[in-house]
């Protein structure tokens, strides 16, 4: 639920989890809708694209390989991994810039 991008410090993922914007089914009606209208069998070729898809993006190992996740880890490792991480960012100091005001009731 939560990546690199906006600041997190540690990020694991089970071999299970799906890493996507959307999921396969939605993306392929949208991105391979054209290659769907033109195939004669419309099925088997929404069927293609949506295991291509999953192959290419759903899967946390691309998302590993390009920064977003730190590792993926087994289930069963969890509960270490996290008190690991803890323990590693428990004297972690973030240097903010002071704030004059807060947020303002609206």
């Amino acid at each position: 639920m939560n990546s690199k991008g906006p600041g997190a410090d540690v990020v694991y993922a089970w071999p299970i989890a799906e890493i996507a914007v959307m999921g396969a089914s939605g993306a392929v009606s949208i991105i391979g809708r054209s290659a769907i209208a033109d195939a004669e069998d419309k099925d088997a070729k929404r069927q293609e694209l949506i295991d291509e898809y999953n192959e290419k993006f759903m899967n946390p190992y691309v998302a590993a390989e390009r920064g977003y996740v730190d590792e993926v880890i087994l289930p069963s490792e969890t509960r270490s991994r996290i008190v690991s991480a803890l323990e590693m960012l428990k004297d972690k100091y973030e240097d903010r810039p002071y704030k004059k005001h807060g947020n303002i009731p609206l």
